[in-house]
Order: structure tokens, then C-alpha cells, then sequence
């Protein structure tokens, strides 16, 4: 169907025939249909029968999101929750501004593919945070140290690049350096700013306007993204991983402390993430020169994945206890180490979309791009995957295998004849990178991790964000 003329395009999507599995053995789909509806023409133009297609899978998927079917967490529209605001708390995963406001903004190429300019971010554009934020309804987060021009009429930015769970006794500029802004400093500094924004906010005037109510506290999500640099931090110290599993108790009985002293001022809902793994940043692999043998299919540093597999399975533990301790408490466990390290190990599968054909044509023995896959979209309509270029090579950088040298960082410049030149350069398309600098990930990468754990898929409980407030038992 040509596209001249300014003429409509259908959607396409999908039906699927399901019989149950109870008492015949193996049940799934028995057919699956790929439909294209023209507005001006009844019927159907392309349409696929195939058992053995790759789109039966996408039809299923299509079948659970527009059923909003999910046997384990089955909540009704209207228990959705309605947060107010978000206070986050964490590291360059989720910073927004705040090591930019305390040391000097990250400059370009540093937000160009979103906001055309540096914005605080260590990326070419949003945060997993930041979709947070728009699928809320509410604003992009201010970070609490930005002192111009933000407004925490919604909420608060505690996160810094660097931060640790545990104090490091590092300074912020030395090799193995961490942000002075720890989590109990961000604690802290949320603290004075609960009481102190009540204090300006009862006074009236603008206040009002930049301010969050009181109430708001009590509403609010907590989210907390936090605990990969308390993993490196024993690497920079060239500890074995041994030396640091032992200190991860430590680290998470603090981690323990602040989500306590949050729930003390008033906190309810929380929102923790788990660490991503480590073992698969190119920074990580280029300095510590990971041996062939401890390398696995994807390319990723296998102890340093188990360590961090090891701080989660501590963590949820540390989760399961504070829903004991803490009975008014919503707490949801995030498994964003199983999204990332799909993302990686199949960066050919996943990808951007990159066409919604008006009409189409599928022979499953011959498919439409070798090197596209086929998937559902929220509302349902099928779009085919380009997939991500190389996930262990950074974006942005320069040099070496995997595009990263800690001496010349994302739009380092160097002076040659007294002329600068840009030499730690941005890939040309970010969205088709899962990497941006080698320690973080691209706008099109976060999007993708915050759409597969925003329906609550990988969450215990298995609830969606925006029933994060709503409690549930467990033994």
C-alpha cells in the first residue's frame, strides 16, 4: 500500500488462538494470525498462519499486555496508585544533575540525543528515572544540589555520579574515587530538606509553587538505584572476590539503616533496583584485562557478574526482611540484572523499531530481515527490531577493543599545535548502542530496561510501577 496522497494507515496487529494446557499435555497457541486493517478497505491484506513462526511469541506477549493478564499480580485499573511525588536516591544510574551542580557539568556530547545539550545525565539522554518520572505523570527530577532553576514541587534528586551505599575513603578526583555524597549523605541532605521545604513553604508566596506539600512525603515513591560502586570500589582496591562478598553484609545492614530511617519520616512506598551486571561495562573489562577463561558466551567478566549476583541475592534478602519489620511498608524488588544481561547477551534481538509496514508480508521460512526480530509494542502493534550494535563496546570514547580509555573519557579533547580536537567521540547513532561511555548506558538502552520492568515482570512482587503502593504479604 503506497503512502502518497496523505492517505491513512492501518495499525497492524495481532489474534492468536489459545487452548488451555489442563489435562492435554503441552497447551499454547494453535494459531496465529498477523492481520493489517485498511480504513478504506474491509478484510484483511496480509495474513500468516505458521505454528512455527517467530510472531506466535509476539502474539502471545500481545495477548498478555492487551488482556493486562498476569496470573500473579491481577490488580484492577483503578488500584493504580497516585504518587505525587518521587524522591530518588542512588549513582550515575539515576543522577540527574546533582555531581554536575557539586563539580562542574558534564559537558557534550552528554545529552544530545534528548535534551541537545548537557543535562547532568552520563548519557546521550534520559534515565531509566526519568521514564519513571513521564510514566507517572510527573516531571523530570531536579537534583537536590542544583540550585538554579529547579523545582521540587514533585519531588527530589539525591543521586550523584560515584555514590556508594557505604562511605569510601576516597577523594572524588583520585583513581578509585567515589563521590562524597554516600547514601547516608543523601539521607541526610533529605532530611534537612523535608523539614526545611515546610518550614519556606508555609511562608507562602513562591514557595508554594516550587515546593512539595507535606502530604507529599507520605505518597511519594522512594525509588533507589545504588550499590555497583560499592562493587568496584573493591576492585580499585584490587580485592579478590572473596574479600569483597565479605563485606557486601555491611554494606546492605546500612543500606538497611537508611530505607528504615525513610520509612521513619514518613516513607510508604519503595522502589529498590538491584545492581546490573557489572561484569559486562567495558570499563570493567578493559582495566582489569579479564583472562579468556573467565569470559562467558556474551563476552561478560564472570566473577565479576557473580559478585554482583551475590550482592542481589543479599539484598532481596535484606528486602524480604524490612517488609517484616517495616508493616506499613510497600517495597518492591526490582530485578533490573536479568533485564540488562538479556539486553547484552542478545543485543541483536532487541533494538530500536524500525518499521510498522502499512502491508506486509511474512513467510516465516523466509523472514523480512535476518537481522530484525519481531515483537509487540504496549499498544499491541507489531514492529520489527533493528537490534543494538555491539553491547561491550562503548558508544562514546576512544580506542582500544571496546572503545573506552579511562584517560580519555566521552568528549575528552586534546591540543595539538594549539588547536583542540574532539577525540573522545560519540558513535554516530546512540540509539543503536546499548553502551554510551562504558560505565553507562544509552537513552535507548535505559528505555528499553524501563519498559520491560514497568509492567512488574521482573519485580517481587510482581506488581507494576504504578501499583508500587499496594502491599503484599509474603511469608
Amino acid at each position: 500500500m503506497g503512502g502518497s496522497g496523505g492517505r491513512k494507515v492501518g495499525v497492524l496487529r495481532t489474534e492468536a488462538t489459545i487452548e488451555s494446557s489442563e489435562g492435554k499435555g503441552e497447551g499454547g497457541i494453535r494459531s496465529c494470525s498477523l492481520l493489517y486493517r485498511n480504513p478504506y478497505y474491509s478484510g484483511v491484506t496480509a495474513k500468516m498462519k505458521h505454528h512455527r513462526c517467530r510472531l506466535i511469541q509476539a502474539c502471545a506477549v500481545w495477548i498478555l499486555v492487551s488482556l493486562e493478564f498476569n496470573p500473579k499480580a491481577l490488580v484492577s485499573a483503578s488500584s493504580h496508585c497516585d504518587f505525587p511525588a518521587i524522591f530518588n536516591f542512588g549513582d550515575s544510574n539515576s543522577d540527574t544533575g546533582g555531581l554536575s551542580a557539586a563539580f562542574g557539568q558534564a559537558g557534550p556530547p552528554h545529552g544530545q540525543s534528548y535534551f541537545h545539550h548537557p543535562a547532568g545525565r552520563y548519557c546521550d539522554g534520559r534515565l531509566v528515572i526519568d521514564f519513571i518520572a513521564k510514566k507517572l505523570g510527573l516531571p523530570y527530577l531536579n537534583a537536590y544540589l542544583d540550585a538554579v532553576g529547579s523545582n521540587f514541587t514533585h519531588g527530589a534528586n539525591f543521586a550523584t555520579a560515584g555514590s556508594t551505599i557505604r562511605p569510601q575513603n576516597t577523594t572524588l578526583h583520585q583513581v578509585g574515587g567515589f563521590s562524597p555524597f554516600s547514601l547516608d549523605v543523601q539521607f541526610n541532605q533529605f532530611n534537612d530538606f523535608q523539614r526545611r521545604s515546610q518550614t519556606f513553604r508555609n511562608k507562602g508566596r513562591v514557595y508554594e509553587t516550587l515546593l512539595p506539600k507535606a502530604q507529599y512525603f507520605s505518597r511519594a515513591l522512594y525509588t533507589f538505584d545504588i550499590g555497583q560502586n560499592d562493587l568496584a570500589a573493591g576492585y580499585f582496591h584490587n580485592m579478590s572476590t572473596h574479600q569483597i562478598k565479605a563485606y557486601v553484609p555491611d554494606v546492605l545492614a546500612q543500606f538497611k539503616n537508611i530505607i528504615k530511617y525513610v520509612y521513619d519520616h514518613g516513607g510508604r512506598s519503595f522502589w529498590i533496583h538491584n545492581t546490573g551486571p557489572v561484569g559486562c561495562l567495558p570499563y570493567i573489562m578493559d582495566l582489569h584485562q579479564v583472562p579468556a577463561a573467565q569470559v562467558d558466551k556474551a563476552g561478560c567478566a564472570i566473577p565479576y557478574n557473580e559478585v554482583a549476583q551475590f550482592f542481589n541475592r543479599q539484598l532481596k534478602a535484606a528486602v524480604i526482611q524490612l517488609r517484616k519489620q517495616l508493616p506499613l511498608a510497600a517495597i518492591t524488588y526490582v530485578d533490573v540484572y536479568s533485564v540488562k544481561y538479556s539486553l547484552i547477551s542478545q543485543a541483536r534481538k532487541h533494538g530500536k523499531p524500525f518499521t510498522r509496514a502499512p502491508s506486509l508480508t511474512i513467510d516465516c521460512a523466509s523472514p523480512v530481515d535476518p537481522d530484525g526480530y519481531i515483537s509487540t509494542s504496549l499498544d499491541g502493534n507489531i514492529v520489527l527490531s533493528r537490534g543494538f550494535e555491539e553491547p561491550l563496546r562503548a558508544c562514546c570514547g576512544h580506542g582500544g577493543k571496546y572503545n573506552y580509555n579511562m584517560h580519555i573519557g566521552c568528549g575528552a579533547k586534546i591540543k595539538v599545535h594549539g588547536k583542540e580536537i574532539l577525540v573522545g567521540k560519540p558513535c554516530k547513532d546512540p540509539s543503536e548502542w546499548v553502551n554510551w561511555d562504558g560505565v553507562h548506558y544509552t537513552q535507548a538502552a535505559n528505555k528499553w530496561v524501563f519498559e520491560k520492568i514497568v509492567d512488574g515482570s521482573f519485580s517481587d512482587p510482581p506488581i507494576q510501577l504504578t501499583m508500587a503502593c499496594h502491599r503484599h504479604h509474603h511469608s
